[in-house]
């Protein structure tokens, strides 16, 4: 399977995820590619409302560009949503990362499977945070 369709996939999986436990959830497959700032997943539960930009890696750090956390902000803000960094690192659980909570590199962000240990949280964890 290629980087893109295990992307997708799963952006798909976690769509089902949110179904699953209750909440509405969409995903945005113009995102990258719309003219707009686009998150990867939207997702509701009447109460909250989360924009996720996803990230998949079978290295033990993936890299942000600073223009996909600017969308993702200014989406967020426009939309009323509370921005997250979801990243997947392979035969792991999502981790879900506040944007600020990345470290900044020389060309954008990152974040290591380490890191997100620390600093994130699990998916029954954002569905619980207030």
């Amino acid at each position: 399977m290629n980087r893109k369709s295990k992307g997708i996939n799963a952006e798909r999986d976690l769509v089902h995820m949110f179904w699953d436990s209750g909440w509405a959830a969409v995903r945005t497959p113009a995102s990258g590619a719309a003219r707009f700032p686009c998150p990867d997943v939207i997702a509701s539960n009447r109460v909250r409302k989360l924009a996720i930009e996803c990230k998949t890696s079978r290295d033990k750090a993936k890299y942000f560009q600073e223009g996909d956390l600017d969308g993702l902000k200014g989406f967020a803000t426009a939309f009323g949503a509370e921005p997250w960094v979801g990243v997947k690192f392979n035969n792991q659980k999502w981790f879900f990362v506040a944007p600020e909570d990345l470290q900044k590199t020389q060309k954008g962000f990152c974040i290591t499977l380490n890191s997100a240990k620390v600093k994130g949280v699990l998916f029954e964890e954002l569905l619980q945070e207030d």
